[in-house]
């Protein structure tokens, strides 16, 4: 997936609550630059960079001067001690915090969110009742290839967001995507049965047999199986 900014993300408009979510669970250290450069004139925003642990010291010192704040001063770990950061909390505990964050959002801020969120941020934000916000899930430039997969073997995953995947070129490519379309019981059938051609022999007689697939697609696979043994 591309490497991309903010792509359609006024980060100057976010409201403090999805920066807060950005920060917590970034998708790269340029997160944090980035909503530096958009909210220098938002004191509210310079404080959550100055206050967060993990904002890079370069952001934290410019925010610090922004708010004309005294720098922070970084613990040094204590020599034969290890520098990478203990886990301060599991991260279901972690996670569980975010959806209910999350859950107190505006449909407005869940878009936002989902143009840019991390991998957690976007695990909850799919199963999003609003269209429009899975949507945005999908479009975010930093979503992987194997969240693809598994949101498209997701029996919960809305039927919007399985067409979307579906026509989407670099995903429909990989073989995995294809077969977890076609292996997801709530697939449209419409989507499903052009897929059919494309699935291994081995994978077709499974799916074949699998009674939670849609008895038109499995009678279309019948039929396949049929004409490829002639």
């Amino acid at each position: 997936m591309s490497e991309g900014k903010l792509i359609g993300l006024d980060l100057s408009a976010a409201s403090e609550e999805v920066v807060a979510l950005l920060l917590d669970d970034p998708s790269g250290d340029t997160v944090f630059r980035e909503i530096l450069d958009a909210n220098r004139q938002r004191p509210e925003i310079l404080r959550l960079l100055y206050d967060h642990p993990n904002t890079p010291e370069e952001v934290a010192a410019e925010a610090a001067s922004q708010l004309s704040l005294p720098a922070r001063i970084s613990a040094e770990a204590p020599e034969g001690v290890s520098e990478e950061p203990e886990e301060q909390e599991p991260r279901l505990q972690r996670r569980e915090g975010i959806l209910q964050r999350i859950q107190r959002m505006s449909v407005g801020q869940k878009i936002q969110l989902a143009m840019r969120g991390g991998k957690d941020v976007r695990g909850v934000l799919i199963r999003d009742p609003n269209r429009e916000v899975v949507i945005k899930v999908l479009e975010n430039p930093k979503i992987t290839e194997n969240e693809v997969e598994m949101i498209a073997r997701n029996p919960s995953t809305p039927d919007d967001a399985l067409r979307y995947i579906a026509k989407k070129k670099d995903w429909i490519r990989r073989y995995n995507v294809v077969l977890s379309l076609a292996s997801n019981p709530k697939t449209p059938v419409g989507v499903s049965m052009p897929l059919i051609p494309r699935l291994r022999l081995h994978d077709l007689v499974i799916l074949e047999k699998n009674k939670n697939i849609p008895e038109a697609v499995r009678n279309s696979i019948k039929r396949y199986l049929k004409l490829r043994k002639k």
